[in-house]
């Protein structure tokens, strides 16, 4: 019987309400973590970053530190907002690659490792989009009505 009972727990299928509920703490959290530790201080300080900015795709400075501002700060809030979610998970899904593959491509595994983490989470939202808790699905169901 007990033994039952572990089965049931383990290889039961997740309802759809606590999925969707997980799907929105994951991104909450992502976005939240994207913008508090790497948006806010770009955007805070953008006119300083912009000359020094590391340039690891030979774009210019100022364009890079305008990329990585535009997928740190502002996407982080429209994935916060479940807000065109998909093209703000990709922008940051993109950085995230670049910071990781590019920018710390010569480094060791450990300075690359929360970048690709975070673009691992990233890519999960670009292929799923937002979820029943999102503006997404708000705006879906007025459109469709």
């Amino acid at each position: 019987m007990c033994i039952k009972k572990i089965k049931s727990c383990l290889f039961h299928k997740v309802s759809t309400s606590y999925q969707d509920a997980a799907e929105l703490i994951l991104r909450l959290v992502l976005g939240l973590f994207m913008l508090g530790s790497h948006g806010w201080g770009k955007f805070a300080s953008f006119s300083e970053k912009s000359a020094s900015f590391p340039d690891p795709l030979g774009i210019g400075s100022a364009l890079s530190l305008g990329l990585a501002t535009f997928a740190e700060f502002f996407c982080a809030i429209l994935l916060i907002l479940g807000l065109f979610t998909r093209f703000a998970a990709l922008n940051i899904l993109i950085t995230m690659l670049v910071a990781g593959l590019i920018f710390h491509g010569p480094d060791p595994f450990g300075e690359k490792e929360k970048a690709l983490l975070y673009a691992a989470g990233f890519l999960y939202f670009t292929i799923v989009g937002g979820n029943r808790f999102s503006l997404d699905e708000w705006i879906r169901k007025k459109i469709i009505k």
